[in-house]
């Protein structure tokens, strides 16, 4: 599996999961349970937001996007995660290390843009509910996410461009379950200062500016619910508010600290389960958050279900 350089280096050995033989079974068991609950949950929501026309709005729209976002940015790791869990050298190829690179970048990425369109669209609807319709038009939605997806292509290919070009000798052994940017920069035995430099200028673009207008977004939503004297709708705005941000922070506080704050006192098995947060929890809890705890997508649900099952007008 070592080789001197990326011409012969055949692959790294992803060795981020230390689980006891006897937990084996029992984490692997975890993981397919959430995986699978990520995978049905988001498609579900994307199944409903293309058969019910009541959920053909701007938020939906994004939802959607969001969901399809999530259901990939899982599928880049999981699937690798359970067939390495279950073999005895969980390897993966070169190729394959660059390619799963350049899917967590985009998809990672997307939702973060994503988070803060959704955020747009929330601080529009309820500061600005009278010129709802007319800002957040179809075009503009469009636009919106067209422009998340070419950004997010641009970096991603950026970053995996530049690692390629790179030369890998000695160890091969990536301390994460997946091919983490960080670890194979450390592998690697060519100068890394252009990555690193811009790994920092494009995070704070990526990360930093996005989290700080979600941040803002949401806080001038509750500025504006704050000014309307009625309790029922204050407790509605906290707690939808409280549970995105909550989603909202998880994501980019496990990300901005294991990649834009990372710290020589991390341990491997600290990184490994900040890294699971926002890989693997976030996706699976963006469904119930977002859409499965609203009242538009248990009606929606009930509409399909009995128009599909029972026949109904």
């Amino acid at each position: 599996m070592k080789g001197r350089n990326q011409t012969t280096l055949s692959g790294f050995l992803l060795l981020g999961l230390s689980i006891y033989p006897e937990h084996q079974h029992l984490f692997y068991a975890l993981f397919l349970s959430m995986y699978l609950t990520t995978i049905l949950g988001n498609l579900l929501i994307i199944i409903l937001i293309q058969l019910d026309s009541h959920l053909h709005t701007p938020m939906y729209f994004f939802l959607s996007n969001l969901s399809f976002s999530d259901l990939c940015f899982s599928s880049v790791t999981m699937p690798k995660l359970l067939k390495n869990m279950q073999s005895q050298v969980p390897s993966i190829p070169y190729a394959g290390c660059l390619a799963q690179m350049y899917f967590l970048l985009l998809f990672g990425d997307l939702e973060s843009f994503l988070l803060v369109v959704m955020a747009y669209d929330r601080y529009v609807a309820i500061c600005f509910p009278l010129h709802y319709t007319s800002i957040m038009s179809p075009k503009l939605c469009v636009c919106l996410v067209v422009l998340s997806w070419v950004l997010t292509t641009f970096h991603a290919l950026l970053h995996t461009l530049l690692m390629a070009r790179l030369s890998f000798c000695g160890d091969n052994v990536i301390p994460h379950f997946f091919c983490d940017m960080s670890a194979l920069l450390k592998l690697a035995c060519s100068d890394t200062s252009i990555n690193e430099l811009v790994i920092f200028i494009t995070g704070g673009i990526i990360l930093i500016i996005p989290f700080v207008l979600v941040i803002v977004s949401y806080a001038r939503i509750v500025s504006s619910i704050l000014k309307v004297p009625s309790a029922r709708h204050i407790r509605k705005a906290f707690s939808t508010c409280g549970s995105h941000l909550s989603v909202v922070s998880l994501f980019y506080g496990t990300v901005i600290g294991l990649y834009l704050c990372p710290s020589a006192k991390n341990s491997t098995m600290k990184e490994t389960v900040m890294a699971l947060m926002y890989m693997v929890v976030t996706p699976m809890l963006n469904p119930f958050i977002y859409s499965l705890r609203n009242r538009d997508m248990k009606e929606a649900l009930g509409r399909v279900i009995c128009k599909k099952i029972c026949f109904c007008p």
